[in-house]
């Protein structure tokens, strides 16, 4: 999932279906961009909805294999020691130390907001004591309501509902609060010259593939995803991600950008399930801004959509292809876990 704060013009936007998901990763990188949930996540069948047991932040979420359940975990990337793209060392925060309730005086986070964010692009916020946002509401087509709930304000700063991270201000993140994002997860099978689907020989079920591009930043293979701009449907950002990053579409022609939307509309208006949507535990989280995300599966059944179109890497994209969905793969982040969702979901091999 790729999650470029940058903001970017599109034209000619086409409506489509939503749905999408995410979770946890244990190893910090730096310079990392996408998402990773703060949650651990199971998977209980069940032919009704269960009501959470385990405190705040919990969230139940269904796809038509069952109802998925996400317990309260300390967020771990975003208390990675150091900071994204700078030297900046986080205030070490311990497991038990993490969430606000527990009293710590001693509690000393260090304050940094990148310089990036401090220019003031068109997709950033002023600094807080230039301009009263309203928190946990729609904010001037700015969308500052958390999929957590309410979430505290303190000394006029948001404060992040998975609790500590070390540090304070905005780091790379433009919002103050939560940063919204899409992840459209694009999949069709695997077949052979005649069209009939590849069976993996361990498993004897069918191959999935997906739409990966190649991150630039750390070279790891990803799902293609962005920020949700001011006023946008996240509809029309997964459909607009996913043409930036695995068409790059914006360096068409009008002709061949008309051809690109019809496919993608066949596609996104085809049946899709959300996966997750809900705070990321991601590298670039500080105390008072977070990222948030809906990842959504689209899949194209009979390959005559998408899966005819050449796939092109544009925006932060180093290469773009379509990968096979495999636990013996390597993918960025939490992204290998979403991928065993959507495995699981298709019923195809894992």
């Amino acid at each position: 999932m790729l999650l470029s704060p940058s903001r970017r013009n599109w034209t000619g936007a086409i409506r489509l279906a939503i749905t999408l998901f995410g979770l946890p990763f244990t190893v910090c990188t730096p310079g990392v961009r996408p998402a990773v949930l703060c949650s651990s996540h199971q998977l209980t069948r069940a032919s009704k909805q269960i009501k959470p047991n385990c405190g705040g932040y919990c969230k139940l979420y269904t796809t038509g294999n069952g109802t998925m359940h996400s317990p309260t975990a300390p967020h771990l990337k975003s208390r990675c020691p150091q900071y994204p793209e700078s030297t900046i060392k986080r205030f070490p925060v311990p497991d038990d130390k993490v969430y606000w309730i527990q009293n710590w005086p001693q509690y000393n986070p260090v304050s940094y907001t990148a310089p990036s964010v401090l220019k003031k692009p068109v997709w950033a916020d002023p600094d807080i004591d230039s301009f009263s946002p309203k928190f946990n509401a729609v904010d001037d087509g700015v969308d500052r309501t958390s999929f957590e709930g309410s979430y505290k304000v303190e000394n006029g700063k948001p404060l992040n509902p998975c609790g500590r991270t070390g540090l304070t201000g905005r780091g790379l993140l433009g919002r103050w609060g939560p940063n919204h994002a899409g992840d459209p997860i694009v999949t069709r099978w695997k077949v052979d010259d005649s069209g009939a689907k590849i069976h993996h020989p361990a498993s004897n079920k069918p191959i999935l593939q997906f739409v990966s591009i190649k991150r630039k930043d750390c070279g790891e293979w990803a799902i293609p995803g962005g920020m949700v701009d001011p006023g946008e449907q996240v509809s029309l950002t997964l459909q607009r991600e996913f043409s930036e990053e695995a068409l790059n579409s914006l360096s068409l022609k009008q002709s061949e950008r008309k051809e690109i939307h019809k496919r993608i509309q066949k596609l996104f208006e085809s049946s899709g399930f959300q996966v997750y949507k809900g705070y990321v535990d991601d590298p670039r989280n500080t105390d008072n801004a977070w990222m948030e995300t809906v990842a959504v599966n689209f899949h194209d059944e009979a390959g005559n959509s998408v899966s005819e179109l050449p796939l092109q890497a544009g925006d932060d994209a180093g290469q773009v292809q379509w990968v096979d969905v495999d636990s013996s793969f390597s993918f960025y982040a939490s992204h290998s876990h979403f991928l065993k969702l959507v495995a699981r979901e298709r019923k195809a091999h894992w």
